[in-house]
């Protein structure tokens, strides 16, 4: 399983607050009706005492009158309490739900614009896990703070000055008093932080690692690695547990200590409020004291209610540093602003003192040329490890050389956007990648306006047609990304007829006939021959029968060329080709 790399990771509010700017509209409207609601909700005691005291009027009689107006009052404002927090609800949500879209649709983009040495040290499942459950995450926290905070902010403004009307010295003791369940829930926010933001990084780890074990189930099957795997995916598992048990234990102490404070405080009003009451009839009526005590408790109500979040909101904001973390790492090496969008090439290829490593202590290809006229067939052979797919992804730029120049047709790699360069290339490789669709989606997957009798010819042209036309539903047949269901050869013949229906003037077949039976392989080698024909071509092969017709043989050992020549002459040199070619034919 892949290392993780330590990285940097941004602060999240202001590249939320940044997110969210672009919904203005829609934030507004949902303070405007959060407003609405705060004020009705503040009106309802009001109601509630004037209609306690007209019960409570003098000589016994009730004002039924008042008691009336006061009930009407309370339904029309509940009323409309209840369709503001419906607004601010469908607001919420949809502010919420539009910044996790922008973002995963920025993550996707940000992940093609990543260069492949970073994508090379970062496990896939990990990056899944940012890109969704980390987003999701980040969703639900969003859609948390703005009903809590919204709300909670007018309420708090509300209910202050509302009580404030009603008994400033007890108003003034509250306002004091309440700040300590704030302080009580920083404390312990503080000590839960640092276990949400390890809980959400063990969490990708363990994506990452159920992803790497799915994909090689076979792998660990066939060598009896099952028990193994288990014990390391324990091992992560009871990290990921210890995490989130401590996470939410410290987090859900914050809840129960808010509250009683609150609750202390809200013990002490009430005291203060009926000793007014009783030792002076003009401080305070029952019904004002009804109504200060139902502000009390509403004054108190958004600390609990934000206090109670604490939990949704710091998960959300470790997982928001994950995906902020990816978004922020910095990008391939761009296109030059002058750079040419567009080439016909003819082939002509041109290497010169081409020097590269991936560790800068680790030397793997020095001091390399190499001149290739359009339309030649070139061979790369060597012991593994000698550079052979390392010139490939230097040809294709995916990697940019640290030293030295390619040019394409005299144009240096560098001066063309890498979409100029690369759609003049066709890839087969040994690693095939198919998409979840269709057959036809996949063979016409580099040329998608194909038409039926051009995805028929490139399958017919790789030796598959025959194969699909077997299958239930013919080219319309729905495999997965893994394939299941067909073999790894005829994965491979997917693969080679993609590149038949686009044939670009350059061609780059590494290990392409890998996984295909020496019986198939002697027709796709008739069908590469008619592919290469006038097209310039790099073969990558391990088995030396398939590459003797080669124009020419570049055989490569630790990142020089130490021979170069035809078959016949390379055989005829008896040197370090020989021995190979020998090797896979000795008795």
């Amino acid at each position: 399983m892949k290392k993780k790399q330590r990285e940097s990771l941004p602060p999240v509010w202001p590249e939320v607050l940044r997110r969210i700017r672009p919904h203005a509209g829609w934030v507004t409207l949902s303070l405007f009706c959060a407003l609405v609601s705060s004020v009705g909700l503040l009106l309802v005691p009001i109601y509630c005492g004037e209609a306690v005291d007209a019960m409570l009027g003098g000589k016994g009689s009730v004002d039924f009158d008042v008691v009336s107006r006061m009930a009407v009052a309370i339904g029309t404002v509940t009323a409309l309490c209840a369709l503001a927090q419906w607004v601010l609800s469908a607001c919420n949500n949809r502010v919420a739900f539009l910044v996790s879209q922008e973002i995963r649709d920025e993550a996707i983009r940000k992940i093609q614009r990543l260069p492949l040495s970073w994508l090379d040290t970062h496990p896939v499942g990990d990056l899944v896990s940012r890109v969704i459950a980390d987003v999701e995450t980040l969703s639900d926290g969003l859609l948390l703070g703005f009903a809590q905070f919204f709300t909670g902010i007018v309420t708090i403004i509300g209910t202050l000055v509302m009580m404030f009307r009603l008994s400033p010295p007890v108003t003034l003791a509250v306002a004091v008093l309440t700040p300590l369940s704030m302080l009580v829930a920083g404390f312990i926010a503080k000590r839960s932080a640092k276990w949400f933001h390890q809980q959400s990084a063990v969490r990708g780890e363990e994506t990452a690692y159920i992803n790497e074990m799915i994909d090689g189930q076979r792998v660990v099957q066939a060598f009896g690695r099952e028990a193994a795997s288990q014990a390391d995916f324990d091992e992560v598992n009871d990290r990921l547990a210890e995490a989130s048990l401590k996470a939410t234990f410290f987090s859900s102490l914050v809840n129960p200590s808010t509250r009683l404070v609150n609750n202390l405080v809200y013990a002490a009003v009430a005291v203060a409020g009926a000793l007014l009451a009783i030792g002076r009839s003009d401080a305070m009526s029952v019904g004002s004291l009804s109504a200060f005590l139902a502000y009390a408790s509403q004054y108190a109500k958004p600390f609990n209610e934000i206090s109670g979040v604490v939990t949704e909101l710091q998960n959300a904001f470790a997982c928001a540093r994950r995906t902020f973390g990816l978004l922020e790492v910095q990008d391939q090496v761009p296109d030059a602003p002058d750079a040419l969008d567009s080439l016909e090439a003819k082939g002509a290829i041109r290497l010169w003192d081409v020097s590269f490593r991936y560790v800068p202590e680790r030397p793997l290809i020095e001091d390399f040329s190499l001149e290739v006229r359009p339309g030649q067939r070139i061979a790369i052979v060597g012991p593994t490890g000698c550079g052979k797919t390392t010139l490939i992804n230097l040809l294709m730029r995916f990697y940019d050389v640290n030293a030295g120049e390619i040019a394409v047709d005299g144009h240096e790699t560098r001066t063309l956007t890498r979409h100029a360069l690369r759609v003049n290339w066709g890839m087969v490789l040994q690693d095939t990648w198919l998409r979840a669709g269709t057959i036809r989606e996949n063979i016409a997957f580099g040329k998608p306006d194909a038409t039926e009798e051009e995805i028929i010819a490139a399958a017919k042209a790789a030796d598959i047609h025959s194969f699909i036309r077997r299958l239930p539903q013919g080219y319309d047949t729905v495999i997965t990304e893994a394939g299941e269901g067909i073999s790894q050869g005829q994965k491979q013949l997917l693969c080679i007829a993609r590149v038949m229906l686009c044939l670009p003037p350059m061609l780059i077949l590494d290990e392409a006939t890998s996984s295909i039976d020496t019986r198939t392989e002697i027709r796709i080698q008739a069908a590469f021959k008619r592919m290469m024909e006038g097209r310039t071509s790099f073969i990558v092969a391990h088995r030396l029968s398939t590459i003797r017709e080669a124009d020419v043989i570049l055989v490569m050992r630790d990142g020089h060329i130490v021979e170069q020549g035809s078959h016949e002459s390379l055989m005829a040199q008896d040197g370090f080709y020989a021995k190979l070619y020998n090797s896979q034919f000795a008795a």
